[in-house]
């Protein structure tokens, strides 16, 4: 029989005997490793949960705080007053008078005596033509006019000789009447010739060219030494009055109630010029007559103002913003532009009570400049025209309004400084209205404040 091999896996007892293999460790292993991962996943959910509050926590308290913070405005105080009502309407410069200066008579130009851009006075020399020829004509015809002087003066010596001589019976009636006629002929003739001195007289005029109106000169047209004719009709040189000057402008005919009203008051109506930007004033004038009849092509009536124009600041051609004012408000409620916010239910304000801000629902009637007058808003009101972007109804606010200058730091209640006076009737408010009602969208407060609609409402 084969030899049996001994087992490894077998010890012995200390009596020699056998005994049974350890028992293996591998499944109380697994489940240590399951109690491990179940401990670590209770543990970050535990650190889960309590990172959760405590970012609760911190922003309840942030929220708190932005509650209690209050909002930095500056403000305005509404006031009553009067306002102007105006038609806005696009125009043209347009000269009382423009000339453009030709030669009447044939002939050289001698000399230029003025400069481009000049401004001259009625009857100053502009341009000298040759003179010589219109000179000897004018001697010629006052030698002819001399010489047919002379035979009348001898034919009424003659005629008074016959008459004497007729009186005595020396002479025929025949030969009166001859010589009668004969100092009429020669009266006719001294007639023509006197009328071809005065003519000579006025083509030497025409040599020297004079200014018929006081206004600015454009460009030179001509040289000396050039020749000129009278029937050629040469420009030598164009003047436009500037002072004063017009301005031509249309309005609808819808309005043409509202201004005739005002002419048969005999009210004087008065009309700013605007540059084309609408910011700055030109000039001031008063309206002067309007066209007698409606363009039916476009609906629109013309209308012609005047201005001194002392600072020549409107120049011919010039295309400008005119403000006709038709009408005053009195007794109004004026309030800065960019104090005005709107949303979805139209127009308001937010009223300044203490450190509170209340939403005060207005509607918005005429717009001069920086200024509207609104309803729904009492006089000596506080009102926010800065800091819209964090103010709420019921927000506290802390009001920060900067002094005018040479005030010693008081505001006079006043609020924020106003732009100047001589801004345009459309000058628009900065872009502020994000401030919102409640319940109002986004997109409601992102509508401009411009009030920039005209200065009036339409009839």
């Amino acid at each position: 029989m084969a030899e049996l091999l001994p087992d490894t896996n077998r010890t012995l007892d200390p009596a020699g005997r056998p005994t049974a293999p350890p028992p293996r460790q591998t499944k109380s292993s697994g489940h240590a490793w399951i109690w491990l991962i179940v401990i670590v996943a209770i543990l970050g959910g535990i650190f889960y949960v309590y990172r959760q509050h405590q970012a609760a926590e911190a922003a309840a308290k942030t929220k708190a705080a932005s509650r209690n913070m209050s909002v930095p405005i500056t403000t305005a105080t509404s006031k009553s007053g009067s306002i102007g009502v105006y038609i806005n309407a696009l125009g043209t410069v347009t000269p009382v008078y423009t000339v453009t200066v030709t030669s009447r008579v044939d002939g050289q130009v001698m000399s230029v005596n003025y400069r481009e851009g000049q401004m001259v006075q009625k009857g100053d020399l502009l341009v000298e033509i040759d003179s010589r020829p219109y000179e000897a004509a004018l001697k010629q015809a006052e030698g002819t006019l001399a010489h047919d002087e002379a035979l009348l003066n001898e034919a009424r010596i003659d005629l008074n000789r016959y008459q004497e001589a007729f009186n005595r019976n020396a002479i025929a009636k025949q030969q009166l009447d001859d010589q009668n006629q004969t100092v009429l002929q020669y009266e006719g003739s001294v007639k023509t010739d006197q009328g071809n001195v005065d003519n000579a007289k006025v083509n030497l005029i025409y040599t020297r060219i004079t200014a018929p109106i006081t206004g600015r000169v454009g460009l030179r047209l001509v040289d000396p030494g050039n020749i000129v004719y009278a029937s050629a009709n040469t420009s030598l040189v164009v003047i436009t009055q500037l002072q004063p000057i017009t301005v031509i402008f249309s309005i609808a005919e819808d309005y043409l109630p509202q201004v005739q009203k005002q002419l048969k008051s005999g009210h004087t109506m008065s009309v700013d010029a605007f540059d084309r930007d609408q910011t700055t004033k030109l000039a001031s004038g008063s309206l002067l007559t309007l066209d007698n009849q409606i363009d039916t092509s476009t609906g629109t009536l013309k209308l012609k103002a005047i201005f001194q124009n002392s600072d020549l600041a409107l120049f011919p051609n010039q295309f400008v913003n005119a403000r006709l004012l038709v009408d005053t408000q009195q007794n109004a409620t004026l309030i800065p532009v960019a104090a005005i916010q709107r949303n979805s239910k139209g127009a308001f304000v937010y009223e300044i009570n203490s450190d509170t801000a209340k939403l005060q629902n207005v509607t918005v009637g005429t717009t001069d400049g920086s200024t509207s007058a609104v309803t729904g808003l009492e006089p000596n009101v506080e009102v926010a025209t800065t800091g819209f972007d964090k103010l709420q109804d019921g927000a506290k606010v802390a009001v920060h309004n900067n002094p005018p200058t040479g005030q010693n730091g008081a505001n006079n209640g006043q609020g924020a400084q106003q732009p100047a006076a001589n801004k345009g009737p459309n000058a628009s408010a900065p872009n502020s209205t994000r401030g919102s009602a409640p319940g109002s969208r986004q997109s409601d407060n992102a509508t401009p404040n411009s009030g920039t609609s005209s200065t009036g409402s339409h009839p």
